[in-house]
């Protein structure tokens, strides 16, 4: 049944579309020359606030106007991100207390903290610790981890992922595949919401998706975000992490069993238990404040110009950094992300050679998706397109460099109904589309896209599939799991045309380009699926 309704509903969808026109073909030569020039030394990897990033937004600027493209906002090409990078130096350790013991735990081995906020010191004495299950207040589940408790000026200690994780039940909070309440950034988000002073995410590896070495990267370090100033918004005091075996002893030490608190946060019935124990230490920040740029264009539309398609690409990288076993500094991203740079670019001259589209289509390169996605934030936040009048997006973040695929990896599977034109035109081509390999790891939430759901925009973001057509899926799973371990986030991921063949990735940028254009020429709007986390921020304001 549910497969007659998407076939139906794609076929509702397309019947508004123009198709007469012949399909635009891209080859190769589309996308190598971009991908090998913003990947080269020459742009330093890229890095916002660097020479990297001024060399990469006139590359940007250069390509769009040869293209022929309108300025994206007003009469410029330019929005603004202002940011703001603040480092932390912790207190190595942090006393916690309760009326008759005491322990002091070690700051990087035993927990990690931040801050966002950006005043010179930050510092908690005998603060009250409660432990609130996940979490979670998620209406649609009849969900709320805060219920009949204040948490105002309070530390929360939650646990990572969501309830439906290790359950098999694709209906409580879809099972294994983590919805937004499982991300860690949700728990933070939540915390401020009810006004704790700070939380602490309790870690477990495997429904984390990594180890506790990766949180330790954040120990003292300086992190970006948007810069607010202004508006007053309310920040926690601090963020932070502590390991499974921390937590079971502060448990120990309230009295609790952590097993038995592990059952109890798994029920919808669950209230927030306070600890009685007492935490203390402090913090010194260093506030630095500078400005990033998104790119924009856009190719405006022939009979509905004022609603709007938006395609999105982060341009950023990592920078010039530690050098790797052969000296080589520079962090290049060519998969990450030259790769899905240079497919906006391809696809904004698809469409300029193109009928002109009916709705209008949108450009968008976003800084600082490396950071913490801050571009797209701040688009999101600042829409120079209104929300409502915002149809869709389509993200690309790293393009197949392994030769051509059978299928691509769909990720948040079950969320809008992008998915199903998705598979329309796959179907097409004599592809399909997979659910996401990893499904714990919360991709979904992990890229540009994300920002768009955020506001109720429906999304699209697949990655590389696994089916390779000459060597299998097997074969597929070994390049990826080779990526991973040889060239992500690391100065060897560079354009080599002996190890890459981009005779996929110009298939997937063609998919990416007929789904935009069907939605262009559509009069039809795609929405959420019921059970999305997502459909009913667009619903509330689709309906005023």
């Amino acid at each position: 049944m549910k497969a007659f309704h998407a076939k139906l509903l794609v076929f509702m969808f397309l019947a508004g579309a123009c198709t007469s026109e012949k399909p635009y073909k891209f080859e190769v030569a589309d996308l190598e020359p971009h991908i090998d020039t913003l990947s080269s030394d020459y742009f330093e990897g890229r890095m916002p606030f660097s020479e990297g990033e001024k060399k990469t937004v006139d590359y940007l600027l250069q390509e769009f106007q040869e293209i022929g493209l309108e300025p994206g906002n007003g009469d410029s090409f330019i929005q603004d991100v202002p940011l703001v990078s603040i480092q932390t130096t912790a207190s190595p350790t942090m006393e916690i207390s309760s009326e008759d013991q005491k322990l002091s735990l070690q700051g990087l081995k035993d927990y990690v903290l931040w801050t966002q906020r950006t005043e010179s010191e930050v510092a908690f004495v005998d603060v009250e610790m409660i432990f609130a299950g996940f979490g979670i207040v998620a209406p649609e589940y009849g969900w709320d981890d805060y219920k009949n408790i204040d948490v105002k000026g309070k530390i929360v200690v939650v646990l990572v992922n969501d309830p439906g994780f290790g359950t098999e039940d694709q209906d409580f909070f879809k099972g294994n595949t983590m919805t937004y309440y499982g991300r860690w950034t949700y728990k933070y988000e939540e915390a401020i919401r009810q006004g704790a002073l700070g939380c602490l995410i309790v870690h477990n590896t495997i429904p984390a998706g990594y180890g506790f070495n990766v949180i330790q990267n954040s120990w003292n370090s300086s992190k970006l975000y948007l810069d607010d100033r202004g508006k007053e918004d309310y920040k926690l005091a601090f963020e932070g992490w502590v390991t499974l075996p921390t937590a079971n002893k502060l448990f120990e030490m309230a009295g609790l069993d952590e097993r038995e608190l592990l059952a109890k946060a798994r029920k919808a019935d669950f209230e927030a238990i306070p600890m009685n124990l007492k935490g203390s230490t402090s913090m010194t920040v260093e506030a630095t404040y500078n400005t990033s740029k998104n790119v924009v264009a856009k190719i405006t539309g022939s009979t509905r110009p004022e609603e709007y398609v938006i395609y999105t690409a982060h341009w950023d990288h990592l920078g010039i950094g530690k050098p790797d076993e052969k000296g080589d500094s520079i962090y290049n991203g060519a998969l990450d992300n030259a790769s899905g740079t240079a497919a906006l670019l391809a696809i904004a001259k698809a469409f300029k050679e193109s009928e002109q589209p009916e709705r209008s289509v949108v450009f968008l390169a976003v800084t600082a998706e490396e950071q913490g996605l801050l571009g797209s934030a701040h688009y999101a936040q600042n829409p120079i397109y209104d929300l409502e009048k915002t149809v869709a997006n389509i993200n690309m973040d790293g393009i197949n460099p392994y030769g051509k695929m059978r299928d691509v990896s769909v990720i948040g599977v079950g969320q809008s109904e992008m998915e199903d034109l998705l598979d329309v035109e796959l179907e097409k081509l004599g592809r399909y589309s997979a659910p996401e390999p990893n499904p714990v790891a919360g991709y979904y939430f992990r890229s540009d896209h994300f920002n768009f759901a955020k506001v109720g925009v429906p999304a699209l973001y697949f990655h590389t599939g696994i089916d390779h057509v000459e060597k299998g899926k097997e074969f597929g799973k070994t390049l990826q799991a080779n990526y991973t371990a040889e060239y992500y986030h690391k100065p060897s991921d560079e354009y080599d045309p002996e190890r890459w063949n981009l005779n996929g990735a110009v298939d997937d940028v063609q998919l990416l380009f007929n789904i935009g254009q069907n939605i262009s020429n559509s009069n039809n709007w795609p929405n959420w699926k019921a059970g999305s986390e997502f459909k009913a921020v667009r619903d509330g304001y689709m309906k005023k």
